[in-house]
């Protein structure tokens, strides 16, 4: 009896220590939970802001006035189909509701990321050039390249067809130096700069949109409320 009691008894302390055993592992399962998402709350609250990305707006393309409170900065690819759908959708509305009334100005700097060995890198030469020989035929050039822009998989940015494409433009420039321009790759270090500098702030798209320095990290690009919005904020913070 005596020897089935203490069967008993130590199958009783045996259960004890398991369940004890079991409440900290919960208790450290759940600290450990605990602390982790902690650690996430204080990485998103104190995770310092990034700073405004300073552009040499004076020699870059750019479209208003030099005076403008708001400035936008465009990081985008001539071969992108994303940018044109920048360009002929959202732009427009930007130049007429702000642009042409002086309250902001759009500068364009080139970010080649869908073929930066080939269409890319051709079309920001050429497109460097026209804007170097003269600065107000740059954004009639911009437009004249995204509405002739073609697939993105086949090759179709050739030193013939940019060319081709700013006399179908009737661009004031001459047509022989910018060819040369593109051969000689005149303007490369300008268009790979840019592009570092992109690269370097960890931008993962085109087209990248600044306000002020201020990367727009959402889908503002082609949703023009929202971009609307951002840039009445702007306006409004620099009263």
């Amino acid at each position: 009896m005596q020897k089935a009691q203490r069967k008993a008894e130590k199958r009783q302390q045996k259960q004890m220590l398991q369940q004890k055993k079991q409440r900290r592992m919960q208790w450290l399962i759940w600290t450990t939970a605990a602390v982790f998402v902690a650690l996430i709350v204080v990485v998103i609250v104190f995770k310092p802001k990034e700073a405004p990305i300073s552009i040499a707006y004076d020699q870059v393309p750019t479209l208003g006035s030099a005076d403008a409170k708001v400035k936008l900065a465009e990081f985008g690819d001539f071969k992108c189909p994303a940018c044109q759908y920048f360009a002929l959708n959202i732009m427009p509305q930007v130049q007429k509701d702000y642009i042409d009334k002086g309250l902001v100005s759009i500068s364009f700097l080139n970010y080649m990321i869908i073929s930066p060995e080939a269409d890319s890198y051709t079309a920001a030469l050429a497109a460097q050039s026209v804007y170097h020989q003269n600065k107000d035929e740059f954004w009639k050039y911009y437009d004249e390249i995204y509405n002739n822009q073609q697939d993105e998989d086949i090759v179709w940015a050739t030193p013939d067809k940019l060319v081709e494409l700013a006399k179908d433009a009737k661009l004031d420039i001459d047509y022989d130096k910018l060819r040369q321009d593109i051969d000689n790759e005149t303007y490369g270090k300008e268009v790979l700069d840019q592009t570092q500098l992109a690269a370097r702030k960890q931008f993962t798209s085109t087209p990248t949109l600044l306000i002020n320095g201020k990367r727009l990290t959402g889908d503002e690009w082609n949703d023009y409320p929202k971009l609307k919005a951002e840039i009445d904020k702007a306006l409004a913070a620099a009263e």
